[in-house]
């Protein structure tokens, strides 16, 4: 009993005076002391954001047709007489060159027959001027043949009432004076109808001229000449052959332009007219051709064609946007823009600069004026965000508007609002003359100390393929 009694007094003896002894030994303890570590230093590339000379491009694809082609028909009716050696498929032939002929007899008999009746209008027509002529030479005979016998009946009249001579030989000349009257009175009767003939002669020779004008002309289209310098496509017939008016007989190729209807989406087409001016809210109607035709004065573009699958990509055609497609192609959302290259057959070089043949499969690039522009990496935009190298070389994590990308290049859009508020905010937008990070940073945390790396060169670079001359070649597909 006695043993059972100690022990419930020592056990928590022991633990108390154990417990006091914790107690002291920590408090006589010399605290720890605890060291600050901040982030360490992260050495970046970075680059200077400022406005260089850009070029927006975009690439389309079209195939070269020739700006001029003549489908050549017959005009008339007849066979085929003669075809030049040269009139075959491919061939090249100068301007002016007779290259086919049909018998022509048929329309020469006609020429022919029109000519004879308009020489016989025309001799007509001398006749009855000469037959005038003759009737007023008559008319004034007879007048002064009329007057003569008029004085002699007012003479007869006088002796008749003296009673020197008979009735009878004043009744013979009043016959005569009336049958001069009436021979006057036919002469100008045959005179006025001169007029009416004559005008009906001169309607029948205007009407033999045309018919001789239209023989010939049509005797002319027997004869076929090229009308330019050309190369022949499809020949449709042949030597010997009856053909009928309106009948095919060969496709002729200009060889001075070719056309190229180069299709680009509308997506790409945008960058390209980003640089006009319009009114601020104004939008541009893509299925308005009076709209697209305005802006073309304005866009100046600058087109390089190349042929589709040339590795050395160094043959290149200087080409001119002439005109835009009516409207947009609904299906394919796809813009043509008609491209005009001038002289395609020359400075040929065989095995490396072809001509531009019809059919050829090309690409369009086309390139805007150079303009002032905010552009950066792609590698620098990191889902709408950058990394900006303050001027305390900490990094501070910017949102910025994106108009729109080229290839590894990214346009900014510019705005109003960028650098930071009175409440030291970020806003939208980095200002020109901050510093861009373009490295890998892991992890990314505001605030970090950074290092900064001036890159130099690759700025250089920028420049240059801001400008079309040459490419970034980043690999980093990270960004917008």
């Amino acid at each position: 009993m006695k043993k059972i009694f100690k022990s419930s007094i020592i056990l928590p003896l022991i633990l108390f005076t154990a417990i006091a002894i914790v107690v002291i030994l920590v408090k006589i303890k010399t605290p720890v002391e605890h060291q600050d570590v901040g982030y360490p230093v992260k050495a970046v590339e970075v680059i200077t954001a400022e406005k260089i000379p850009f070029r927006a491009r975009a690439m389309a694809f079209g195939n070269v047709e020739p700006a001029v082609t003549l489908n050549t028909k017959s005009e008339v009716s007849g066979k085929i007489s003669f075809i030049h050696a040269d009139l075959k498929k491919g061939a090249s032939l100068a301007k002016g060159t007779v290259v086919l002929r049909i018998e022509p007899t048929i329309f020469e008999f006609s020429l022919t027959e029109s000519q004879a009746a308009l020489a016989s209008s025309k001799s007509t027509l001398n006749q009855l001027k000469v037959e005038e002529e003759s009737a007023k030479d008559a008319l004034i005979i007879v007048q002064k043949n009329l007057d003569v016998e008029l004085k002699e009946l007012k003479r007869i009249e006088a002796l008749k009432k003296k009673g020197i001579v008979s009735l009878s030989d004043l009744d013979k000349e009043k016959q005569k004076v009336l049958a001069l009257r009436q021979q006057l009175q036919d002469i100008e009767g045959k005179l006025a109808s001169y007029e009416s003939r004559r005008n009906a002669i001169k309607a029948l020779i205007k009407q033999s001229k045309s018919q001789v004008d239209k023989s010939q002309d049509t005797l002319g289209r027997t004869e076929v000449s090229l009308p330019f310098d050309a190369r022949i496509g499809t020949v449709s017939v042949e030597k010997g052959e009856f053909v009928q008016a309106g009948g095919m007989l060969f496709e002729a190729l200009g060889v001075q332009a070719v056309e190229i209807n180069a299709q680009i989406s509308t997506k790409q087409f945008r960058p390209l007219v980003t640089g006009l001016k319009f009114i601020k809210g104004q939008t541009m109607d893509m299925q308005n051709p009076v709209v697209l035709q305005a802006a073309l004065s304005s866009m100046r573009l600058e087109a390089r064609v190349r042929l589709v699958g040339d590795a050395s990509r160094l043959t290149v055609w200087d080409g001119t946007l002439i005109r835009l497609s009516e409207s947009v192609d609904p299906i394919r959302d796809t813009l043509g823009l008609v491209v005009a290259v001038d002289k395609p057959y020359e400075g040929i070089i065989p095995g490396k600069r072809p001509p531009l043949l019809k059919g050829m499969y090309t690409s369009v690039e086309f390139f805007t004026p150079a303009k002032p522009t905010l552009v950066l990496p792609r590698k620098a935009v990191h889902q709408g965000r950058v990394y900006v190298a303050t001027e305390e070389n900490t990094l501070s994590i910017r949102p910025v508007n994106v108009l729109f990308t080229q290839g590894d290049m990214i346009v900014l859009e510019e705005s109003e609002t960028s650098g930071s508020n009175q409440a030291g905010i970020n806003q939208v937008g980095i200002n020109p003359g901050e510093k861009i990070i373009i490295s890998d940073v892991i992890p990314v945390v505001e605030g970090m100390p950074l290092k900064l790396i001036v890159a130099t060169e690759y700025e250089k670079l920028l420049r240059q393929a801001a400008l079309g001359e040459s490419t970034l070649g980043d690999s980093d597909t990270d960004g917008y």
